[in-house]
């Protein structure tokens, strides 16, 4: 497995609830591909919508992934990569999707860069790891045993001289 920037796997989880709220419950499957072609025909038009995520949802179902490896090298950074050489890395089984791609390819291509580091990690989830920055590692070699400040206070004790005596007047 390959760590990923948090950037991309925000927007890999995003993709996946975007994607969950258009279809439904129960699924509504010529919604959604209405919704798809939609977007598709918006962005072949050249309507530059600068969302990552509207673009990886146009394209997700189209794209095929002709480089693995390089797809995941470029998954590592979110802001800096080579935007041509993964335009290079995919092709699109849907002539639309493939003209949505190259035109937003050409007017935004860091855009279109991460649209398809996000679609490839959205649609590979099993190949890639996020960073874990939530806080339980922070606490796993805590015991609980934090009686250092437990043993200043009591119930009852004086705590005025953890305020400031001097009050307001700290000008």
């Amino acid at each position: 497995m390959k760590s990923i920037h948090p950037e991309f796997a925000y927007q890999s989880r995003e993709l996946g609830i975007q994607m969950e709220d258009t279809l439904g419950d129960p699924p509504d499957r010529k919604y959604y591909a209405k919704v798809v072609k939609s977007l598709i025909d918006e962005f072949a038009q050249g309507s530059l919508i600068d969302d990552v995520n509207l673009l990886s949802f146009a394209l997700a179902g189209h794209l095929q992934f002709n480089d693995i490896a390089g797809l995941l090298t470029e998954s590592q950074e979110y802001d800096q990569g080579d935007a041509a050489k993964t335009l290079g890395m995919v092709s699109c089984s849907d002539a639309a999707a493939a003209k949505a791609l190259a035109t937003v390819g050409a007017a935004n291509p860091e855009l279109a860069r991460r649209a398809i580091v996000t679609a490839f990690l959205f649609k590979n989830p099993k190949r890639w790891t996020a960073e874990d920055t939530s806080l339980d590692p922070v606490g796993e070699n805590d015991d609980g045993d934090d009686t250092e400040d437990a043993d200043k206070l009591t119930s009852g004790h004086d705590i005025e001289h953890l305020f400031d005596a001097n009050g307001d007047k700290n000008d």
